[in-house]
């Protein structure tokens, strides 16, 4: 049965956008930047000015420029009594908005009443030259400021201007005329940025002893236990089975650091002195710049740390300077994993941490944010909902953030970046995201970036040099259903360097070897990658623009750990989808075994003959009618990247009450009653789980009962089969025995019986332990 298609608002489709990359004669556009929309812009640096007269009363002059273009115009910052300011600012005016055809510079005197003229300078945009990187920057030139009437006046303004496109290296830092209702404190959120992720480690703490250390109360029992801190990250030893002052543990502890190194690693070790009392024995201070870095399996030396013993003075910590106690540990940055900041099933990167393991790029991504079209206001400004739309992208280290595109549901970014690619399975990921920070926003302290939408793109599925330009459907999931946001289009290309190469990171594994050398636990690695999205989230938001701690979560997938009966639902069907294949073939050979088909049935006769004739055949037989259905499957290969799949997702069709537990808090902030219903209908399910689990024990538990002698009488019998089949077998040639099976299982259904068969009455008969449960 097939699965429904997708409803079609919710589907991927193809798009022609009017980009270089393809065509026979590019436009203006370098090769590098061929797959977004030229888009043209009037470019104005404005460098200095000199000689500025003074205006007021005494004789100074506090300038400023304003640059204008038809309706548009833009203000730069001004100075106080300065008669020679340096601005080296850049203002842009998109061509397709200009309805002037005269640009005008002014320098203004700013004033509390009204502000003086200085001086302008006149341009006609038919005479301003264009510019097409590669090529050099413009050189700015002196221009005599004229006054109203046309008339030379005192000072000279230091100017280039040029018409280019936003592949422009003035383009990112610009004043941007679509940003004109921006103001000035506001700016800097509206800019393109790229940034990095901080270089992430895994800090080994083997605790292995202590000596000589002094408990309060002599006369108990130590019970002693280390306690480990890094920042926010706090962890703890088991209590040490010696309950001496010379304890032992040899146990590991894991906290993730990220360069440079802030905070230091603080190690206490504790006495339990009662429930819920420690008594702090002693503390050391470890900085990680002097901590070994370990690229390999090998166990670094350990080392002897003094345990420096905390008196409380009068409200004071004081050091004693006399060191009694000590603790041995191993300490090392482990440079040879990967920190797991994503999902290892969508991850962007799969790299070690140490630079020196890395292997040559295989490839170059290139991605075109184009334009977004039928977004959904996010909010409400003057009466009328709007957006101001902003992209983010995530591959690897590198985090890209385009600029906003301020009161648009169809903005237009045109924007291309490229990344390296060291793994062909790996995804990027690409969210669409509204700007709550323009227009006092940061004042406000509670306002976020809303969540437009996000896709996924896995590099594996993309052709080599092909490129894919498609418009994907943003959806978010909320409390209401699944919800259509809008549409991204997006210009993607996988550029591979060594086909050779790319191939072999086919048989490589997926994570580097110490992930398989010394493999951490599963719930270590989920503790570990949700410290690493906190430290990843507060570095980039410290960044000027920030990129927000909901943004970094939303990209990150922050909460899919998190247990919701949709996912559940979403994965037993894909369970049952993978089973299917297998019930498929259960069937046909059912269907064979009852002759539904006779001359199908015959033909598998005659094959099975020959295969068990021939045995050396049967291998090379298979391989290649895989084979075979790999190429006839080839015509119907996927032609598009996958995307948000809601059917795959049951977002469709998701019970309200199911959502609302999704998004329900932990722990959890519904009342009483709603919590007891969730419950019933969790231990409801957990109960079918449970007798499927139960089942399965019973038949493994009947398998390993066949000589266990639980039952003396079914063991007898089988033990006798064993021994009688033995000689038969010895006895008699295998192709013997093999056709006679075969004809047996495939024989005509007048020879057989409706009722079970021996064996697997046989089987239902042995004994398992379930009995024996309370």
């Amino acid at each position: 049965m097939h699965k429904p298609a997708e409803p079609l608002e919710f589907a991927l489709k193809e798009t022609s956008p009017n980009i270089g990359a393809g065509a026979v004669m590019r436009d203006k556009l370098s090769c590098t930047y061929d797959l977004v929309e030229q888009m043209q812009y009037l470019y104005v640096r404005v460098v200095k000015a000199k000689d500025l007269p003074g205006k007021d009363v005494t004789g100074g002059v506090d300038p400023y420029v304003e640059v204008k273009l038809g309706n548009y115009k833009g203000l730069s910052k001004h100075f106080e009594k300065k008669s020679n300011p340096q601005w080296n600012q850049v203002f842009a005016f998109s061509k397709e908005r200009i309805q002037a055809s005269v640009l005008e510079v002014v320098v203004k005197d700013k004033d509390v009443a009204v502000d003086d003229l200085v001086g302008r300078v006149m341009f006609d945009l038919n005479e301003i030259p264009k510019r097409v990187p590669p090529d050099s920057p413009l050189a700015p030139q002196w221009y005599r400021l004229e006054d109203r009437r046309g008339d030379k006046a005192k000072g000279e303004l230091m100017l280039a201007v040029w018409m280019g496109t936003q592949a422009d290296e003035a383009f990112p830092d610009a004043w941007h005329s679509d940003a004109a209702t921006v103001g000035p404190e506001a700016v800097a959120n509206i800019r393109s940025k790229v940034y990095l992720s901080p270089k992430l480690w895994y800090v080994r703490v083997n605790v292995i002893e202590a000596q000589d250390l002094i408990p309060s109360d002599k006369t108990r029992y130590p019970e002693v236990f280390v306690r480990g801190n890094l920042g926010n990250q706090f962890l703890r030893t088991r209590i040490s089975q010696s309950k001496t002052i010379n304890p032992m543990w040899n146990e590991d502890l894991m906290f993730v650091a990220a360069e440079p190194f802030e905070e230091p690693l603080v190690l206490s070790a504790e006495d339990r002195v009662g429930p819920n009392k420690d008594e702090i024995l002693g503390r050391c201070v470890i900085p990680l710049h002097n901590v070994q870095r370990r690229l390999d399996h090998k166990p670094v030396n350990t080392k002897w740390f003094n345990l420096e013993k905390h008196v409380v003075v009068e409200g004071e910590q004081k050091k004693e300077t006399k060191f009694s106690s000590r603790i041995q540990l191993r300490v090392c940055l482990e440079g040879g994993y990967h920190v797991l900041d994503e999902s290892t099933h969508y991850s962007s990167d799969l790299r070690p941490t140490a630079k020196q393991l890395w292997k040559p790029s295989i490839g170059i991504l290139e991605v075109g944010i184009i334009s977004a079209q039928g977004l959904m206001p996010m909010k409400t400004r003057d009466g009328r909902g709007t957006t101001d739309a902003y992209c983010v992208a995530k591959y690897g280290q590198k985090w890209i953030r385009t600029r906003t595109i301020v009161e648009s549901l169809a903005p237009r970014w045109n924007e291309q970046y490229i990344w390296e690619v060291f793994d062909p399975c790996t995804v990027i990921t690409i969210g669409v995201f509204d700007n709550g920070h323009l227009h006092g926003g940061d004042k406000s302290g509670g306002s976020k970036d809303s969540r437009i939408g996000k896709v996924r793109i896995r590099l594996s599925t993309l052709e080599a040099d092909r490129v894919y330009t498609h418009s994907y459907p943003l959806l978010v999931l909320h409390n209401s259903g699944v919800k259509k946001m809008g549409e991204v289009q997006l210009a993607v290309r996988f550029t591979s360097l060594s086909l050779i190469n790319m191939l072999g990171m086919y048989s490589q594994p997926l994570l580097p070897k110490m992930h398989y050398i010394h493999p951490l636990s599963v719930i270590q690695l989920d503790s570990l990658r949700h410290q690493a999205i906190h430290i990843v989230s507060m570095r980039l938001s410290r960044a000027e623009p920030p990129l927000r701690k909901e943004v970094v979560e939303y990209m990150l997938d922050v909460d899919s750990h998190m247990w919701c009966m949709r996912r559940s639902k979403a994965n037993f069907f894909r369970i049952t989808k993978v089973l299917g294949g297998l019930i498929a073939i259960g069937r046909w050979f059912d269907q064979i075994c009852n002759w539904k088909n006779p001359l199908t049935s015959i033909l598998i006769h005659i094959l099975f003959i020959i295969l068990v004739l021939y045995p050396e055949l049967i291998l090379p037989t298979t391989f290649l009618y895989l084979s075979l259905i790999g190429i006839w499957n080839f015509r119907w290969r996927p032609r598009h990247p996958p995307h948000m799949d809601t059917r795959l997702s049951h977002a469709d069709a998701a019970h309200p009450d199911e959502l609302d537990e999704e998004f329900d808090t932990f722990p959890t902030s519904r009342s009483s009653d709603i919590v007891r219903m969730r419950y019933d209908r969790l231990r409801s399910i957990a109960g079918k789980v449970q007798t499927l689990v139960g089942d399965l024990a019973t038949q493994g538990e009947r398998f390993h009962n066949l000589l266990s002698w639980r039952d003396t009488r079914a063991t007898t019998l089988f033990v006798t089969f064993c021994f009688i089949a033995a000689v038969v077998l010895y006895v008699t040639p295998f192709q013997v025995v093999s056709l006679f099976i075969g004809f047996y299982v495939l024989r005509h259904p007048r020879f057989r019986q409706k009722i079970p068969s021996v064996p697997f009455n046989y089987f239902k008969r042995l004994p398992a332990r379930v009995d024996s449960i309370l």
